[in-house]
């Protein structure tokens, strides 16, 4: 799983250093005293920073007896280690795939305490509007890299473009796992940075939703297709992460439970589109995923 988790972090911005030295939780999470909040720190980056930031300022997190901090980091492995040590009491930027990967490579152990969203990877062309369109031997170009190329083949076979060997690896598949292809579809994998500006070379290509994002596609809108929330897409469900040993308290279930509030659903449609389909799942949900 090392080498799993290598693969997985290879997407990440690991380059970067984290935000500095995390002030510990205030709080081991017991309730406070009635009339008080119960101060919860947060680790997060970019979008899903912003999210909590604005979860931070309703007032259903005040009414829920919470103060939530969010702090931005800029390193994946950091946010996991500061949440293990309990420097940090939860954080917010992975998938359930990522967590997996990185409990099986470290001693310090996390677990999931709420689902949040999916970002479904789509299949985006100029020329095809409908499934059915793609000809014999139409092009697609796929993501070159580790568990995207996986989850890009899965997609397509989720499409009924191809069929996959039965034990298809879903990190560390290759396009030499297919075993039907009855149109003959090439399949390019490139480097995504570069795919919405080849989109026009190819029949069809298939993104991740920030790329997607970046180039102006709604995954909901534009996609021919897109990943469907079901079995096949529970690994790439992200999540929020705590302490092995604090998956239930109490307190921290509010926050997970925070996020699926109509005004976090409003806020997301406004801000993303509505790409970041809400994912209300119970952490069982999960626990078969691997």
């Amino acid at each position: 799983m090392k080498k799993l988790f290598s693969v997985l972090l290879s997407a990440s911005v690991l380059t970067l250093s984290a935000c500095g030295k995390q002030e510990a939780p205030k709080t081991e999470q017991a309730a406070a005293p009635a009339g008080e909040l119960t101060t919860v720190t947060m680790a997060s980056t970019g979008s899903d920073a912003d999210i909590w930031r604005y979860i931070a300022s309703l007032p259903e997190t005040k009414d829920a007896g919470i103060k939530l901090e969010v702090k931005n980091f800029t390193d994946y492995v950091s946010m996991n280690t500061a949440v293990a040590n309990k420097e940090i009491d939860v954080n917010a930027f992975q998938s359930y795939a990522y967590m997996v990967a990185f409990n099986d490579s470290n001693k310090e152990k996390i677990a999931p305490l709420s689902t949040t969203y999916l970002e479904p990877m789509g299949i985006y062309s100029s020329k095809i509007k409908k499934l059915d369109g793609f000809k014999t031997g139409a092009t697609i170009a796929i993501p070159n890299d580790g568990a995207n190329e996986s989850r890009a083949l899965l997609l397509l076979q989720s499409a009924g473009l191809v069929k996959l060997k039965a034990d298809f690896d879903n990190v560390k598949g290759t396009p030499a796992d297919i075993t039907e292809n009855a149109k003959k579809i090439v399949i390019k994998p490139i480097q995504m940075a570069t795919a919405v500006r080849v989109k026009d070379e190819v029949d069809a290509i298939v993104l991740g939703n920030t790329l997607a994002m970046e180039g102006g596609l709604n995954v909901l809108k534009d996609a021919v297709y897109y990943e469907p929330v079901d079995q096949s897409t529970k690994m790439n469900v992200n999540v929020l992460a705590v302490a092995a040993d604090r998956q239930n308290d109490p307190v921290l279930k509010k926050v997970g439970e925070l996020y699926h509030t109509a005004a976090v659903g409003k806020y997301v449609q406004e801000h993303f589109g509505g790409t970041k389909v809400d994912v209300n799942k119970p952490v069982s949900y999960l626990t078969d995923a691997k």
